[in-house]
C-alpha cells in the first residue's frame, strides 16, 4: 500500500504539468498526497476494522475535501444517497491496492475488488479495473512472474499488455478511464528493473501522473518487496499521522514488505 501512495505523492507534481521524460526530481516541495492516497487509506482502514466500504470513503473523503477528487466522485462524497454512478474512471483501480495485499486466493482478491470499486465505479470497466490492480498485487506478492501477470490480467480482462512504454509514450495523452490507463501502469511495472523504476516510467506517460504512478507503485511494492528509504522517508513525512497509523497497522496485521 506505501507504494501506491509514494507513487502519487511522487506523481502529484506533473498531473498538471506532464512530462515526457524518466529524468525529474521524486520530491519537490510542492509534492503532497492526493485522492489517491486518502481513498487507499480509506479503503485499507475499512478492511482493517472489517467496515462497510462506501461509508469508509465518505468519511475519509469528507474529512479531507480538497484532495482533488473528480467531479463525480465529489459530488458523491457530501450526498445522502451513497448509490453509485456506473464511473469506469480510474478512481475504483488507484484506491484498491490493500485489497491484494489482505486477501489469501484470487476467487476473494476480485470478489473484494469488485466489492470496493462498485460502490462508485459499478460500471464493468471501473469493476475491471480495480480487480486488474488487486490481482496484479496479489499474484506479485505470492512470487508469480512478469510473464504469469501479464498472462493472467491480459487473458482475464483483455487489456493488450503487448506494447511497451516507448511506443506509448509519444502519443499519450491525460486519460483517467480504467481502460485508458490501468493497462499502462501494469506496463510501467512489467518494464521496470526495480521499484523507483516503475514509478519514474508511469510518471514519464504524462498522462494522470499521480494515478498511473499509484497503480504501477502498487504492484512494484508487492513484487520488488522493497522501497527505497528514501523515498518512505519523504512520503511518511508528508503523510498525517492518521494515514501513518493505519498504513502501520494494515502492514503489521499482513505482513506486508516493502
Amino acid at each position: 500500500m506505501l507504494g501506491a501512495i509514494a507513487g502519487d505523492i511522487i506523481g502529484s507534481v506533473y498531473e498538471a504539468h506532464p512530462i515526457k521524460t524518466m529524468a525529474f526530481d521524486l520530491f519537490s516541495d510542492a509534492s503532497r498526497f492526493t485522492d489517491d492516497t486518502v481513498l487507499t487509506v480509506a479503503i485499507a482502514d475499512a478492511i482493517l476494522n472489517q467496515e462497510d466500504y462506501g461509508k469508509t470513503l465518505q468519511t475519509y473523503g469528507r474529512k479531507y475535501p480538497n484532495a482533488g477528487y473528480g467531479f463525480l466522485f465529489y459530488n458523491w462524497l457530501f450526498s445522502e444517497n451513497r448509490a453509485p454512478y456506473k464511473s469506469w474512471g480510474n478512481g475504483s483501480a488507484m484506491r484498491v491496492s490493500p485489497v491484494g495485499f489482505a486477501f489469501d486466493t484470487i476467487d476473494k482478491v476480485l470478489a473484494e475488488a469488485e466489492r470496493t470499486a462498485a460502490v462508485t465505479h459499478n460500471h464493468p470497466h471501473g469493476i475491471a479495473g480495480a480487480q486488474t490492480i488487486a490481482l496484479s498485487v496479489f499474484l506479485a506478492r505470492k512470487g508469480a512472474s512478469k510473464d504469469v501477470i501479464r498472462n493472467e490480467v491480459s487473458h482475464r480482462f483483455g487489456y493488450d499488455l503487448d506494447r511497451t512504454i516507448a511506443e506509448i509514450r509519444p502519443a499519450y495523452q491525460f486519460d483517467v478511464t480504467c481502460q485508458g490507463s490501468v493497462p499502462e501502469a501494469i506496463i510501467a511495472f512489467l518494464e521496470s528493473a526495480d521499484f523507483e523504476d516503475a514509478v519514474r516510467l508511469a510518471v514519464s506517460l504524462g498522462g494522470d501522473s499521480d494515478t498511473l504512478a499509484c497503480m504501477a507503485g502498487a504492484v512494484a511494492q508487492a513484487y520488488y518487496q522493497k522501497i527505497p528509504e528514501d523515498i518512505v522517508s519523504n512520503v511518511v513525512e508528508r503523510l498525517p499521522e492518521e494515514f501513518v497509523a493505519v498504513i502501520d497497522a494494515f502492514n503489521h496485521k499482513f505482513k506486508v514488505l516493502g
